[in-house]
């Protein structure tokens, strides 16, 4: 029995649910190398998301840092999944969010770097 793959491109328009019954539809990076997920600090604090689950050391291009993690729930090509992300200071990156392996093995996504992104 084969299991049906959703192809993903490099950027993916992505929702974020967050607390209040808010939600916003993102931009997120789509990065086969990032074992978690990321969401930026300020798009978490319009949210509302959290409540914060533990404190992460996690390696980045940046460096070694400590990392809030919550867990987020998101839509991403019409499935809902939901997951650990890490709270980091991304407003200088051109995505809010950054999607990692963590929700990638989740939805069963294969990615084409070919694949244009429609918003």
């Amino acid at each position: 029995m084969e299991i049906k793959k959703t192809l993903l491109g490099l950027t993916e328009p992505v929702t974020i649910f967050g607390g209040s019954l808010k939600k916003k539809e993102v931009l997120a990076k789509i990065d086969t190398g990032a074992t978690s997920s990321s969401v930026d600090l300020k798009l978490a604090s319009e949210l509302e998301l959290g409540p914060i689950k533990k404190i992460k050391v996690v390696k980045s291009a940046s460096g070694k840092g400590r990392r809030a993690v919550i867990n987020l729930r998101i839509k991403l090509d019409g499935k809902i999944i939901e997951d650990e992300f890490t709270v980091a200071e991304r407003k200088n990156l051109s995505c809010p969010v950054l999607i990692g392996q963590n929700i990638l093995k989740k939805g069963n996504f294969l990615i084409d770097p070919n694949k244009p992104t429609i918003r």
